[in-house]
């Protein structure tokens, strides 16, 4: 048994395939090649289609980060070149309406971010800002003349006491924190500072930027303008008890001249991403109505812009639709939305009519195959997007009248002379009620028909939310090692409709597990996959799964749970948004149904387990905060199954994999985990649904309510 925390480079050691020096050129894909990555994100195309800025995101070895650089492509020719790609981080990037000018957000000149102009035709720059804060969700006025954004505001916050003078030189300890805010702390951003994000007003030759929104409420991005410059709209959740309803924006008007807020929508539910037609008659904007549901499809609508004569657009699709972006005639508005693990834009018209316009996107997460991409439309109806697929990272793509042309290939030096693990669709039925469940197999590169490998059951997190046949640098650091890997989407995942999502309402974990399993089996039953070498890991929602599965069956030989939830009652109290998951994932809080809680919590299966277990967290996750990872540690250790915990330092929760190195070691260690139990005694057969526990373990092997 394991009684030492491990760190991430004592695990790193343990993997041989790390530690061989090569003798040629490497033609797997290996831990160090995430140094040399690269992905396109936020493609903005030029009004007259003719350019496109977009960020371009570089992995670099000295710093160990991904560095954000803006480029430029010329549409016609394909050629690029770089136009905020200096030393610090450049985003954001976003035309003027004549196209004549681009601002971005770069730290090139400062510490903080600021807002800078590019005069395109001389080439010039000049940073507009000297903010305190950082700017985001910029905005140009129809004119050009102005550009909004919005910035956080600090407030003063609470005080209590006088505290007792220091005297001159004296060196005492901070002051006191006090804390009032009901979410009080932000995954990727640690404990909050009191204060608000308001939007602002700047000329866009440079000036003092002119605060447009008070008060007690967030005031954030992104916002649009009416076509007389006179009007700005924007979301924001301005309840009387805005703090509890975490579920409940409006769109508002803000008047320019009074500083005038009115709201425009008035219901139960999110109303938000506000977008003014080119005539200015229409409002698009996305919402649903809040039924205290894990998940709901977001609907684009339209309504006057006076607020009035709301309907409706894309309720047939049964998909949730983002970034709604008006057709330069006004007849139509493009939306993204995911189908099938793959994102896609449609050009939904006035009378709901849905035609998609372009497929394949992808996004800029690289470790894990998750959906999604950007796209932005030209008035041409030309639209530039983030594109990929199973064995390349996102380029920039366009789409127009049924073609579509790749301009970047980032990745065709380094990928180009790799022989990458082959991604296979697989479908299946659910073992639970038949349901079609939909999975990805990663194969080892080299795979040949009738070779049998080990395989990893790799779960996604959300639980709302989908993979798809994507880039993912976890999946083939895995099959690079010899396994095959294997993607899935149990019910709850996104883009199957809203009912598939919920059918894990207020019983997750629960029948998943039987899509999850029923999708292992379909491999094995593919031929290419050792039943006897099964392995499972996941991230987050992926996690609680994880520690779910080996509560509940023996069939896999270790296990690696990452970032999980292990006590629903003690996440829905220490999570960054307490006021959400309680009431939408249990209907409850913790005190008022305390069983329900304990009964889908993995640590009431953790008497079951005989599963070599390793336990991965990042030091400064605040989501599934690192306690969640400790309880089940000290859980498995005080039952003495073989386990040891690793800690990322510095990483968040949605950050674990944001370093090369970490994301490296990370997989590294998995692996190494994996890998002291392929040579062991297999474990007997699956203690599923009907088996007894071991004793201090759940009476039932149902999880569902």
């Amino acid at each position: 048994m394991l009684k030492k925390v491990w760190a991430v480079a004592s695990l790193l050691a343990l993997a041989p395939a790390q530690a061989q020096v090569p003798e040629g050129p490497e033609r797997h894909f290996v831990a160090r090649d995430l140094f040399g990555l690269e992905v396109a994100a936020d493609p903005q195309i030029s009004p007259d289609g003719r350019w496109i800025a977009y960020v371009r995101r570089s992995g670099d070895i000295m710093t160990d980060r991904f560095r954000p650089s803006i480029w430029l492509i010329d549409t016609r020719s394909g050629e690029q070149r770089p136009l905020a790609a200096g030393p610090g981080a450049h985003s954001q990037p976003r035309w003027s309406p004549d196209g004549e000018r681009l601002a971005f957000i770069s730290t090139a000149e400062a510490e903080r971010p600021q807002l800078f102009v590019r005069w395109m035709e001389s080439g010039e720059t000049a940073r507009i800002t000297g903010l305190p804060e950082a700017p985001s969700s910029i905005a140009w006025s129809p004119d050009g003349s102005q550009i909004a954004f919005s910035m956080f505001v600090p407030d003063q916050g609470m005080k209590l006491g006088t505290p007792p003078t220091r005297p001159e030189g004296a060196q005492w300890a901070e002051p006191l924190e006090i804390i009032t805010a009901v979410s009080y702390r932000a995954d990727g951003q640690g404990y909050l500072r009191p204060g608000y994000e308001q939007i602002f007003l700047v000329p866009a030759e440079g000036g003092t930027p002119q605060q447009l929104s008070f008060g007690p409420y967030n005031h954030g991005g992104p916002v649009s303008w009416m076509p007389d410059g006179r009007t700005i709209l924007f979301s924001s959740n301005r309840s009387e008890d805005w703090e509890r309803e975490a579920v409940n924006s409006e769109v508002y008007s803000l008047d320019l001249a009074t500083n005038t807020i009115r709201a425009l929508t008035e219901r139960e539910g999110p109303d938000g991403s506000p977008a003014v037609s080119p005539d200015g008659r229409l409002i698009a904007y996305t919402g649903f109505d809040d039924r205290r549901r894990g998940y709901e499809n977001s609907i684009l609508y339209v309504m006057n812009a006076d607020g009035t004569n709301r309907r409706a657009l894309t309720e047939s699709l049964d998909r949730s639709v983002d970034s709604p972006t008006w057709a330069a005639n006004g007849r139509a508005i493009y939306v993204s939305y995911d189908d099938q693990g793959e994102t896609r834009v449609a050009r939904v018209g006035l009378d709901g009519s849905i035609r998609t316009v372009a497929d394949g996107l992808s996004g800029a997460s690289l470790d894990r195959p998750y959906s999604g991409g950007s796209f932005s439309v030209a008035r041409d109806g030309t639209v530039a997007f983030t594109g990929g697929s199973a064995t390349r990272p996102a380029d920039v793509m366009i789409a127009r009248g049924g073609e579509r042309r790749q301009l970047t290939r980032l990745n065709a030096e380094l990928l180009g002379g790799k022989t990458l693990g082959e991604v296979r669709p697989i479908e299946t039925a659910s073992s639970f009620d038949g349901r079609p469940v939909q999975a990805w197999l990663t194969l080892p590169p080299g795979h040949a028909e009738g070779q049998r490998h080990p395989l990893i059951l790799e779960i996604h997190g959300g639980p709302f939310a989908a993979y798809g046949p994507h880039f993912s640098t976890d999946n083939q650091l895995y099959a690079a090692a010899g396994y095959a890997v294997l993607s899935v989407n149990p019910r709850g995942s996104t883009s199957y409709g809203a009912e598939f999502a919920n059918l894990i309402h207020h019983a997750y974990p629960g029948n998943d597990y039987d899509d999850l399993i029923s999708a292992v089996d379909a491999a094995i039953a593919q031929g290419v996959v050792d039943p006897e070498q099964l392995y499972v890991t996941g991230g987050s929602g992926g996690g609680v799964l994880t520690a779910w599965i080996i509560g509940k069956t023996n069939r896999f030989r270790a296990a690696a749970v990452q970032k999980p939830v292990i006590d629903w009652s003690s996440f829905a109290l220490t999570a960054d948004n307490p006021a959400y998951f309680s009431r939408y994932w249990f209907g409850a809080y913790p005190w008022e149904d305390p069983e329900a809680f304990w009964r889908r919590s993995p640590l009431s299966l953790v008497g079951n387990v005989q599963t070599p277990t390793l336990v991965v967290v990042g030091s400064e996750d605040y989501r599934t905060p690192v306690s969640e990872s400790e309880q089940y540690y000290t859980a498995l250790q005080l039952r003495d199954v073989p386990t040891a915990l690793v800690k990322v330092p510095g990483a968040s929760h949605g950050g674990i994999a944001a370093r090369p190195s970490q994301s490296g070691a990370k997989a590294a260690a998995i692996l190494a985990w994996f890998e002291r139990y392929r040579d062991g005694t297999p474990r007997a057969a699956q203690t599923a649904a009907g088996s007894a526990p071991a004793p201090g373990g759940q009476a039932s092997g149902s999880a569902t309510e």
